[in-house]
């Protein structure tokens, strides 16, 4: 039902309108889309290297272990 209207109305309108008024603004925005996310996902990823630095992992670590093994020499003295 609504296929032949609109078959009707875009035989009528024109391919350079069809071209710079929908197919180029819809494409430009698209690409100005995946730009923003591409840049949002390297910040994202920065900050995710950042949060779980290697070093860092193996610092508390061994943070943890020091402070466990004092706490066993100071029981082991009392």
């Amino acid at each position: 039902a609504m296929g032949y209207p609109l078959a009707v109305f875009l035989s009528k309108v024109p391919g350079w309108f069809l071209f710079i008024g929908i197919f180029l603004p819809v494409t430009l925005l698209l690409l100005l889309l995946i730009a923003y996310l591409r840049i949002k996902l390297k910040e994202v990823n920065k900050q995710l290297s950042l949060a779980n630095n290697p070093t860092d992992v193996v610092l508390q670590y061994h943070a943890k272990c020091s402070k466990l093994r004092n706490s066993n020499r100071k029981q082991d003295h009392q």
